[in-house]
């Protein structure tokens, strides 16, 4: 199983959803990812979920909001936030939200790198990010994408001391493998035409053509589908319009 009790700085260690119908977001995630709920009340502004395989947290649902488009928020571990932070700006990163302390589980940032695309970094104090990665149901991938991989690879190497590895397209859109040490972490690839910078969330599922008809029947617009050597992708736009991915294929422990 892939359980964890740590996450090594630069890791992409959580993932929360900002969505418009949090009670919404709740049924079709749950159907869909097998998710359990546990909520947690945040004084005058509601309840943050927190999404749970097998006892242990994957990802999180904030209260819903209309401030911004929904969409999923992807999270580095860093060892010091404030540090990660100050070096961001000096990489040219818009800092949208200063290093902040969320109670005693951590401390984190919200930044906007030298693309234009959202990241999160968090320094973990009582709350490490997911207790469970890669199984069905929890995080396994994290991916950019944005109209320039060039530039967005050099800020995020020289922030966080990503290695890379490039991968040949066939002469299709550069696609390359971002590492910490040695471990897989997700990739980076150019946006599409007209597609704003992010970061796309991948779940794990044990049947990617079972689940894609499962996220169509709950609302999902099924944004592409495709086969690799690697295993079986699909991405999806869900009833509130955040995107994400799913995948099925052999994933580290």
């Amino acid at each position: 199983m892939g359980t964890r009790t740590e996450h090594a700085p630069g890791t992409f260690s959580w993932v929360d959803l900002t969505t418009s119908d949090s009670a919404a977001a709740k049924d079709f995630y749950g159907g869909l990812l097998g998710w359990d709920f546990e909520d947690s009340e945040i004084p005058g502004d509601g309840s943050y979920t927190m999404c749970k395989v097998g006892g242990e947290h994957v990802a999180a649902i904030p209260p819903g909001t209309d401030q911004v488009p929904p969409h999923w928020n992807s999270y580095v571990t860093v060892a010091n936030a404030d540090e990660a932070a100050a070096r961001a700006k000096e990489l040219g990163a818009n800092v949208i939200e200063e290093p902040f302390d969320v109670m005693d589980a951590g401390r984190m940032a919200l930044l906007q790198d030298s693309t234009g695309a959202a990241v999160c970094i968090w320094e973990p104090r009582q709350a490490i990010g997911a207790g469970r990665v890669n199984d069905p149901g929890c995080l396994t991938w994290n991916e950019l994408h944005t109209p320039d991989p060039a530039k967005a690879l050099g800020f995020y190497t020289a922030l966080f001391g990503w290695n890379t590895e490039e991968i040949d397209t066939q002469g299709g859109p550069s696609y390359t493998i971002i590492k910490v040490g040695e471990r897989s972490n997700g990739s980076v690839t150019e946006a599409q035409e007209g597609e704003s910078p992010n970061w796309l969330p991948y779940f794990t599922v044990d049947s990617r053509d079972r689940t894609a008809e499962r996220a169509k029947e709950g609302g999902a617009q099924e944004l592409h589908r495709m086969d690799m050597p690697q295993g079986k992708i699909a991405t999806f736009a869900d009833p509130q319009g955040a995107s994400f991915a799913i995948f099925e294929g052999e994933v580290d422990d």
